[in-house]
C-alpha cells in the first residue's frame, strides 16, 4: 500500500519546474501547445475528460452543446465557455 507522501513525489516530479499550463494563448515554443486547429488528433471524438468538464462548463453557462463534438472543437468550447462562466481567469 503506498502513502501520500509516494503520491507526492510523483506528483511534484510530473512536470519541469516552473512549466504552467493554460494562458491566453499557445506557446510556440512548447510542442504540446498548439491551437486546436493544428492538432493531428483535432478530429477525433472528444475524449472522457473534455466531455465532462465541458457538460459541466455549458450548464453553468446555460448553454446545450452537441455530444459529438471532436476534441478541437471541444476545446475551443472550453476556452469560450472558461471565459464566460469566470473559470479561465
Amino acid at each position: 500500500m503506498s502513502d501520500q507522501n509516494d503520491i507526492d513525489e510523483s506528483v511534484a516530479g510530473a512536470a519541469p519546474e516552473g512549466e504552467t499550463l493554460g494562458g491566453t494563448h499557445p506557446d510556440p515554443d512548447n510542442s504540446a501547445s498548439k491551437d486546436p486547429s493544428d492538432w493531428v488528433t483535432g478530429d477525433e471524438p472528444m475524449t472522457g475528460p473534455q466531455k465532462s468538464y465541458l457538460d459541466t462548463l455549458a450548464r453553468e453557462a446555460g448553454e446545450e452543446l452537441p455530444a459529438d463534438l471532436t476534441k478541437a472543437q471541444a476545446s475551443e468550447h472550453i476556452d469560450r465557455l472558461q471565459q464566460s462562466t469566470g473559470r479561465g481567469q
